[in-house]
């Protein structure tokens, strides 16, 4: 019998806020433990909590970036239940009543479930509620932080649409690549931002029946997801292949062994007594503020792809860097969309561009305002603060198509224009770069070509063809790079036939 895997992901976001859900207390990460807390996030008597509006913005935002509904009333209920790093001994999260819910996300996936190579999982629900402290395990104690404790946590909980590891690391990435061009969150794995509990059963092929819910909690790394997926898919079809039963359980991923532990065994349902929250209203968003945080939505990176490749007939590759680096993005599409070649914009801006502000140490994901790094230690210098004027670019490729200037003398020249800001006209014109069409003036060249390389000439008439590129290296270099190379190929050869 032959099984198939049915996976569903819950995947905890921390939001970019600069203060905790429920009070004023810095939303920052790497603080000295315990100093980002007062009397509200530490759950104290008599406090009450007053809701992050730019949370709450940030949530809806998520919603119109997965394509979910937006309801009209919403609100918060206490989750309880008691664990140490949990100060109030409840959770304010959104039970049966989310700001968000019925939406989906498509990506690039070529596997099984794909659809004309895209994947598509729904979104059931993406809904708000605060983090927990941190706990800290030594010999014989336990400390627990609660800086993070009160932290607005988005909470996006996906349909049981994904069919395999790969397909849940595809969707993870394109989740993380949509909420962090759109401004929800950091998405620093490392710093605890995402983190994702795995959903995983198994059932024979073509059944519509759920096999047990194994979950795999508190996984912190996207390529440790497809890990332990890929491990546990195995071990439940090897269970049920050698008669075994698999039953409702929680399990942890040892990355080291590279297997999943059992934790404890589960009961259909928790019993976690929910119930409103009755120090805060209902949440009843007006048409003009769902139109303002609307306002905010971007241009999802999948769409960016696609509109890149049909528009400027750009190859996927190509299409991909700019849809991962929206500033650099940005910086092509106005330069090309002026041009009659946007595939040799692309090629500067990728190759070229690139390769001299890495050299330079400047830093093209970062748009106009975010000079600095996190920190705030060192300049970072983005492409809206280059020395040259963009349409510069198109003037270059369009010197280039004219035959004006040969491939060679174009890469001179766009280091020229980097370093000083002048126009590649300018530059051409005060360096004398222009390409030579005479035909005289290049068989002048092929002339002194040939005589001083009798070596390859022989090996040309003697049917060794590629001996005509050496050839046409010493004219290059003769003409010091300006010789039209279309013309010295045809020189030469009509020469040595001769």
């Amino acid at each position: 019998m032959e099984y198939e895997a049915v996976i569903g992901l819950e995947t905890h976001v921390q939001l970019k806020t600069k203060s905790k859900m429920w009070c004023g207390c810095a939303n920052q990460y790497g603080s000295e433990p315990n100093t980002n807390v007062c009397p509200v996030c530490l759950g104290l008597p008599g406090v009450l909590p007053v809701p992050n509006e730019e949370a709450l913005r940030k949530t809806i935002l998520t919603g119109f970036l997965l394509n979910c509904e937006i309801p009209r009333y919403a609100k918060f209920d206490r989750k309880n239940y008691f664990y140490p790093d949990a100060p109030k001994n409840y959770q304010l999260t959104q039970y049966d009543k989310p700001s968000t819910q019925n939406g989906f996300v498509e990506f690039e996936f070529n596997g099984l479930g794909s659809v004309n190579g895209l994947g598509k999982v729904r979104i059931t629900r993406a809904h708000l509620e605060e983090d927990v402290g941190k706990l800290t395990h030594f010999d014989r104690t336990s400390g627990v932080d609660f800086n993070r404790a009160g932290v607005p946590l988005m909470e996006i909980v996906s349909e049981p649409d994904i069919t395999s590891a790969d397909m849940a690391y595809e969707y993870l990435n394109a989740l993380k690549e949509i909420l962090l061009q759109g401004g929800v969150s950091d998405g620093d794995m490392e710093k605890g931002m995402v983190r994702c509990d795995v959903n995983i059963s198994v059932r024979p092929f073509g059944s519509k029946d759920l096999g047990a819910k194994i979950e795999i909690k508190n996984m912190n790394s996207f390529s440790g997801v497809r890990r332990a997926a890929e491990y546990e898919i195995a071990r439940q079809i090897e269970i049920l292949k050698s008669g075994g039963k698999l039953v409702q359980s929680t399990r942890r991923w040892d990355d080291v062994a590279g297997i999943t532990e059992e934790m404890r065994t589960k009961e259909n349902a928790h019993d976690y007594r929910y119930f409103p929250e009755p120090d805060m209203m209902p949440l009843a968003p007006t048409e003009a503020w769902l139109a303002e945080v609307k306002s905010r939505v971007v241009e999802l990176p999948l769409a960016r792809k696609q509109r890149f490749m049909r528009e400027f007939q750009l190859p996927a590759g190509d299409a991909e860097v700019f849809k991962s680096n929206v500033a650099l993005g940005n910086y092509f599409e106005g330069i090309a969309k002026n041009s009659k070649n946007p595939k040799a914009i692309a090629n500067w801006v990728i190759n070229n561009l690139q390769a001299l502000m890495t050299l330079e140490g400047m830093h093209n994901k970062f748009e106009a305002g975010e000079q600095f790094s996190p920190d705030g230690s060192v300049p970072l210098i983005g492409v809206n603060q280059l020395r040259f004027k963009p349409e510069f670019i198109n003037e270059l490729v369009a010197l280039m198509d004219s035959g004006k200037i040969s491939s060679r003398i174009a890469q001179e020249v766009f280091k020229e224009m980097f370093e000083t800001g002048k126009s590649p006209a300018v530059i051409v014109q005060e360096k004398g770069l222009a390409q030579v069409s005479d035909t005289g003036a290049i068989e002048e060249f092929c002339d002194e070509a040939i005589a001083a390389n009798p070596a390859p000439v022989a090996d040309y008439k003697a049917g060794k063809v590629v001996a005509l590129n050496s050839l046409k290296g010493q004219v290059m270099k003769l003409s010091k790079g300006k010789a039209n190379p279309a013309l010295v190929g045809e020189i030469l050869e009509r020469k040595l036939k001769s």
